[in-house]
Formats: structure tokens, sequence, C-alpha cells
């Protein structure tokens, strides 16, 4: 059974449709991508994992979003990040004007860790995935450059012990250098067992990522399936990857890509 499930779901703000009858899966150890431009629904998709949509003066307005057949509906954040779902969001949000060591304390705060020594671990691996973090622990988090200010993000996350970890453009803003270390850090934190769903618009870098892709146009699902798939096919490569292949059929010619279901 898939470790995340969500079906039919659809979200608004106010009058204002953001999510229409959206279904994915993400299965147990996986690394699946959302895909879209602005204004696509990709971060109201994780708020509503996350159920955090209250904060936005959002709501679900149909459907549902279970995590090992559990219902997430209805639930508190707390209650979320504790059953394991954690969420980076955008633009790493880390609070600036504590210290990296109170940051990454903050991330423990509710989280499925049930002792001292398991806090201690998740922060020897921390420490292990970010070395930069130990080393600047004192420092205030507002200080810390934007890369290692989205490495503290990611750090704070996985103090919780995160069963799926929710990543909102985790390269957004990022050098192309540092947007690869980023990416070997998501790739090493999924092999050691820990799902990602994974909301990007640098295409290119997700679909290296991902095990399985979904593409998100105004609050639809458009195209789902294997990422090597989605990679190869000429629409994806014209619209998200910015190749043509002047050899192709035009986009009126051009055959769908079949969606994938798990």
């Amino acid at each position: 059974m898939a470790s995340l499930q969500v079906r039919a779901l659809s979200v608004g703000y106010g009058p204002v449709r953001a999510l229409r009858d959206v279904s994915l899966d993400v299965p147990e150890g996986a690394v699946v991508v959302v895909l879209g431009g602005n204004g696509a629904g990709k971060t109201t998709l994780l708020r509503a994992v996350s159920r955090t949509l209250a904060f936005h003066r959002g709501a679900a307005t149909g459907g549902s979003v279970t995590f090992d057949g559990r219902a997430l509906d209805g639930i508190s954040p707390a209650r979320a990040v504790a059953a394991g779902v954690v969420q980076v969001p955008e633009g790493r949000q880390v609070f600036a004007r504590m210290t990296v060591a109170d940051n990454l304390r903050a991330g423990a705060l509710g989280s499925r860790a049930g002792s001292r020594a398991d806090t201690a671990r998740s922060l020897a691996r921390v420490h292990e995935l970010f070395p930069v973090l130990a080393g600047r622990s004192r420092q205030r988090a507002g200080l810390l450059s934007g890369g290692e200010q989205q490495m503290l993000a990611l750090g704070r996350a996985l103090m919780a012990r995160p069963r799926l970890l929710l990543l909102d453009e985790p390269s957004l803003g990022l050098a192309p250098k540092m947007a690869a270390t980023i990416a070997e850090t998501i790739t090493e934190i999924n092999a050691s067992g820990t799902s990602v769903l994974l909301v990007e618009q640098n295409a290119a870098l997700a679909l290296r990522l991902a095990s399985h892709a979904y593409v998100l146009e105004v609050g639809e699902v458009t195209l789902s399936g294997p990422a090597a798939e989605l990679a190869a096919s000429d629409e994806v490569r014209r619209r998200y990857l910015g190749i043509t292949d002047e050899a192709a059929p035009p986009p009126a010619a051009t055959r769908p890509l079949a969606r994938w279901s798990a």
C-alpha cells in the first residue's frame, strides 16, 4: 500500500479553487516530484498534506488524504508531525534571530523522538549531513548564506525524524552548485528510508531525483508517470526543460503521455 495517498482532493481559498480532484501516491521509500509553474497549486498540495491550509485561510472542499492507511483529514499540524509527516516550506523560513542550535532543537519539538537519546542521534545525523551546521551552531541563523539556510531548514525537519518529507522548492534561489549539493542530500535522506514528496520548478533536477512525477496545471493533474518517461516526453521537454526537438511532430500531433497509477 502506498505510504501517502491523495484522492480527488479539492482545495479552495474562499471562492478561489486552487486544486481540483487531485490524486497522487507516494509509495513507501520513494521520491515523487510535482512539477508546474507559478500558481499551479503545488504549494497548496503540500499544505493540504501537512494540514497547514488553515494558516493560509484555505480549506479542503473534497477528497481525502491518508498516510499509511490513516486519514490525515481533520488532524492538527502537530499531530501530522507526530505521525511522521514533516514539511520544509518554500523560502526556508528559518528562525533568523535564533542560533543554528536553537533552530535544530525547535525541530525536535513534537516529533516522534521519544527520548534525549533519540534527539541526540537525530542531531548527530544532521551534523553528519551538514557539517557546516555543527561548526556554526552558535551563530544566528539569519547570518547564514542562502544555501546554509536551506541546509538548516532541512536539518530542522530531520530533527523531527520524518517518515515522509515534504519539500517545497528546495533549490529556489540557490546557485547551481549549491542546488546540486541539496539534491545529493535529498537522495541520501531518501536512501536512509525517508519518503519524499518534492515540489520543484527546476524540472531537470527534480526528474533526476524522482522515480515518479506529476504535472499540475491550474490545480489539476495533467500528466503523470515514471520520472524517466516524463523527462523523455516531448511535452515535458518543451514546456519544463526548455528543449525543442526539431525532428519531433508539432504539438497538435504529439501523442499525449499515458497517465501512471500506482
